[in-house]
C-alpha cells in the first residue's frame, strides 16, 4: 500500500505567529497517526522559522509510527540527528530567503561532501533520503552516495496545475513518471511530495514505484475547515483509489 507521510509544520508556524505552545504540533501528529498517517515528517530549519528543537524531542518520545526528520546537510542537523537517531532523515536544500524549499538539493556538484556526511546517519541505522529535482544526473549521483531513499520534487508540476499551465503540468509529470522508473531500476526507493493537493495528488499516487507521498501544508490548510481525521482520510481515499485503477 502507498504509504502517507504527514507534515505537520505549519502547525508549528501558526504557533509561533504569536508565541506561546499553542496550537501543539506533536498533537497534530498523534492526531494523523490516529486517522491512519503511516509517518511523520518534520523539518527542523535552521532558522526554527516553524519546528523548534523541543518538538523534535516531544516527536521522538510520542510517536508509535516513524518519524522524517527532515533537514539541512549542516553539522548542527547532522549532530542533532545522530543524538535522536529518527526512523529517516531526509536531506533538503534551504535558504533563509524562501518561502518554502523551492527546489531539490544539488547533490551531483556536492557528491563527495554528501558521501561523507550521511555515512554517520546510515551507521547510527537512519534510513537516507535526498529531496531531489526529477533529474537522471541528481538520481544517479544519490545513488552513488549511498542513500537508500529519494524524494521527488512535485512542486513545480502542482505550480503548473494552479497556475492552469496544463501542457507544461503534463510534461512534468511525464518527466516525474520517467525518472522514478529510472530511480526504481536502481534500487533507490521512490517518494514523492511538496505542494500536493486533492486535485494533483492522483496521477502522482498512481505511479507504481512510488512508496510513499509526504504531504503537509495541504493537509494542514484542509484541517482548519474539515478536522485531521477528515482531511487525511480523504487524501487516503484518493491515493487508495489511484492505486485501484
Amino acid at each position: 500500500m502507498l504509504r502517507l507521510g504527514v507534515n505537520i509544520d505549519h502547525v508549528a508556524t501558526v504557533r509561533n505567529a504569536r508565541g506561546g505552545v499553542y496550537p501543539d504540533p506533536t498533537r497534530a501528529a498523534l492526531l494523523a497517526e490516529a486517522s491512519g498517517a503511516d509517518g511523520i515528517t518534520a523539518h527542523l530549519r535552521e532558522d526554527r522559522r516553524h519546528i523548534m528543537d523541543e518538538d523534535i524531542d516531544k516527536l521522538m518520545d510520542s510517536l508509535e509510527i516513524p518519524l522524517n526528520f527532515e533537514m539541512a546537510a549542516t553539522d548542527e542537523m547532522q549532530a542533532i540527528a545522530l543524538r535522536h537517531k529518527p526512523h529517516a532523515v531526509c536531506l533538503v536544500p534551504e535558504k533563509r530567503e524562501e518561502k518554502t524549499t523551492e527546489g531539490g538539493l544539488e547533490v551531483a556538484r556536492e557528491e563527495n561532501r554528501l558521501a561523507h556526511y550521511i555515512a554517520p546517519l546510515r551507521e547510527a541505522g537512519c534510513r537516507v533520503s535526498i529531496f531531489i529535482a526529477a533529474e537522471k544526473k541528481q538520481i544517479e549521483a544519490a545513488h552513488r552516495i549511498g542513500a537508500e531513499v529519494i524524494e521527488l520534487h512535485t512542486g513545480a508540476y502542482c505550480d503548473y496545475h494552479a497556475d492552469g499551465k496544463f501542457d507544461k503540468r503534463d510534461q512534468e509529470l511525464e518527466r516525474l513518471t520517467e525518472m522514478a522508473k529510472f530511480a526504481d531500476s536502481l534500487g533507490l526507493e521512490v517518494h514523492a511530495g511538496h505542494g500536493l493537493s486533492y486535485e494533483t495528488v492522483k496521477p502522482i499516487a498512481a505511479l507504481p514505484e512510488v512508496k510513499e507521498l509526504n504531504i503537509g501544508h495541504f493537509l494542514m490548510g484542509e484541517s482548519m475547515f474539515v478536522g485531521m481525521d477528515a482531511s487525511i482520510k480523504e487524501m487516503r481515499r484518493l491515493m487508495d483509489e489511484a492505486r485501484a485503477v
